[in-house]
């Protein structure tokens, strides 16, 4: 099994390289359809307001060009001369001005008096306007008129009265005969401008238009392509965040331990319970190489998996530098890329040594109950025998009363009988079912009861009682002749085990969950460690006098409380036996 690193791919967008196709084109489609119009309504709006801006500019230059020829016609009309002749001339040097098409001076019936192209004089022009009410209004007026040529030309157009303001009466108080001002107040003149150079400003502005159009339709799209994407990221790496504070607290709170090495040989990773499980300083093996940190079992575990690139699977026993031996089943797999580049080690792996010990009860468990059962049978078989044995030994130490050697020998048989009596009477206790008459006791009371029967072997073996109970130690709910046989018992075994001047210790005190925990150590020559298992064995004893029961009784007493007991020992040291009675709250 290798572990392979994946990068988490959002749903709709990829941050380092695009993918399109998690991107909807329906976004560029819709900023298109909300900046189309809004452009164009934009666009619109300023070319009518360009144009009417040209439209105005025009109209005030076509009414410049009315009012300087009707100046210059005002002056004219002053001299005796002056006749359409004139009026004429002077229309056809003011058309001459740039950007004037034409200008033409027609009458009140829409006939042509004087006009800049002189052959189109007589003929009728405006015949499709009010050209009466037109003479009679000052108001400039404009239109556009087609020119077959080229452009439409913008013709201004007003009535033309040069003589208004002063009297129809030229030099010495005579009427200039030429042209009469009844014939002057009905006239109108139209001046028609060149509008290519507005068709050329329009044409560009239309272009420039275009040409902004598509630059802000493009940047208005990629604004909101921005958007989109600064969205995603964001997305992203919130999600990103997410399912890094996810993985961190799922690492951080793992029940097993977790080590990742990189593939410069440094540490990576280490969660709470590889700290924990190894003895190590919290948070402070990050980036520090494996070689110092990492015990030697696990530093093999490492070299054999770089050797084999397979995932190793293996139960350890680890020498720790205190000198314990830590038993552990490891679990050592390379850490790849999506590519299948190594980026380094993990290490899984969790202390087996409870796990270990919990079986072995299960299997010593297993032991004494084909062992009890084995007893029951045999203990039946033995005692019918044993009763006449017992009583032929009693007919003979009657019979031969005066032979003092024959007596002697019927006694030993008695007293055998009834010792192997014993014996089998404790086989039968250990067999059957334990009744227990639950009551609450206190730990303190029970140990010291137990502590006055054996007062005396203390004082002959000038043997130190250390008694390490706290005065509010809660009470237990427990068979009070029970516990005192457990007390009772496991003294005596350490009293046999103790040199004169050794040291007994009781100790006691509550865990969390309610029960009691006792501890009794002694400074005696402990147990080796090949027998530490068959300690709670029937008949297994070291003592020469022992029947081998005593330690097999207390771990029923105590396994009938619903509690557990454990021995540990060191040969030459000593020897402590903890065992847990249930508080009254579990009971």
């Amino acid at each position: 099994m290798k572990v392979r690193t994946k990068q988490t791919k959002p749903a709709r967008f990829s941050f380092g390289k695009f993918s399109w196709a998690g991107f909807s084109p329906w976004v560029i489609l819709g900023a298109a359809a909300i900046l189309a119009p809004l452009y164009s309504w934009m666009a619109l709006t300023s070319m009518t307001r360009h144009e009417a801006f040209m439209n105005q500019l025009l109209m005030e230059k076509g009414e410049a060009l009315i009012r300087s020829y009707e100046a210059g016609a005002r002056t004219g009309l002053g001299l005796h001369s002056w006749g359409y002749l004139e009026l004429q001339k002077l229309l056809i040097e003011t058309a001459q001005q740039k950007g004037v098409d034409y200008m033409v001076v027609v009458d009140g019936e829409g006939t042509i008096l004087a006009d800049s192209d002189p052959s189109s004089v007589g003929r009728p022009y405006g015949t499709d306007l009010d050209l009466k009410e037109i003479a009679r209004s000052r108001q400039v007026r404009w239109r556009r008129v087609p020119n077959p040529g080229g452009e439409d030309s913008f013709e201004v157009y007003r009535g033309f009265s040069p003589a208004a303001g002063r009297p129809p009466f030229g030099p010495g108080g005579r009427i200039s005969p030429p042209v009469s001002p009844e014939t002057i107040r009905q006239l109108i003149v139209f001046v028609g401008l060149d509008t290519t150079p507005l068709e050329d400003i329009r044409k560009r502005q239309r272009n420039q238009s275009i040409a902004q159009g598509a630059l802000f339709l493009l940047i208005g799209c990629a604004g909101f392509l921005i958007l989109f994407i600064v969205q995603e990221w964001r997305t992203t790496r919130q999600s990103l965040s997410r399912i890094k504070a996810f993985s961190d607290r799922l690492v951080e709170h793992m029940p097993i331990g977790l080590i990742a090495v990189g593939n410069d040989g440094l540490i990576a990773a280490c969660n709470r319970s590889a700290e924990d499980i190894l003895g190590l300083a919290p948070g402070g093996v990050d980036g520090r190489p494996a070689r110092e940190i990492l015990p030697q079992c696990l530093r093999d575990l490492l070299t054999e998996l770089r050797e084999s690139g397979k995932t190793l699977e293996k139960e350890l026993e680890c020498q720790m530098e205190d000198g314990r031996t830590l038993p552990l089943e490891a679990l050592a797999t390379t850490l790849e890329s999506e590519e299948g580049t190594p980026l380094g080690s993990i290490l899984l792996f969790r202390d087996i040594a409870e796990m270990r010990q919990l079986k072995e009860e299960v299997v010593r468990s297993q032991r004494l109950a084909s062992l009890g059962s084995l007893a029951a049978g045999v203990a039946h078989e033995i005692r019918n025998p044993l009763s006449s044995i017992k009583g032929f030994a009693t007919y003979f130490r009657e019979r031969y009363r005066d032979v003092p050697e024959d007596r002697g020998t019927a006694d030993i048989l008695i007293q055998e009988v009834d010792r192997l009596n014993r014996v089998i009477t404790q086989l039968l206790e250990f067999a059957r079912p334990m009744t227990l008459q639950r009551v609450p006791v206190s730990i303190g009371e029970a140990a010291e009861r137990a502590l006055r029967v054996i007062a005396g072997e203390i004082r002959e073996k000038n043997i130190a009682v250390e008694i390490r109970i706290p005065s509010d130690l809660p009470a237990v709910t427990a068979d009070p002749d029970r516990l005192h046989q457990v007390f009772l018992n496991l003294y005596l075994n350490a009293l046999a085990a103790m040199k004169p001047g050794g040291i007994l210790t009781t100790a006691a005190a509550a865990d969390p969950e309610g029960a009691v925990r006792v501890r009794i150590a002694d400074t005696g020559a402990g147990i080796p460690v090949e027998d530490l298992l068959r300690v709670f064995d029937p008949y297994y004893t070291t003592k020469p006098s022992g029947t081998g029961l005593g330690l097999a009784i207390v771990h029923k007493i105590v396994e009938a409380h619903g509690g557990d007991i454990r021995l540990e020992s060191e040969p030459g040291r000593g020897t402590t036996v903890t065992f847990r009675i249930p508080g009254r709250k579990e009971t």
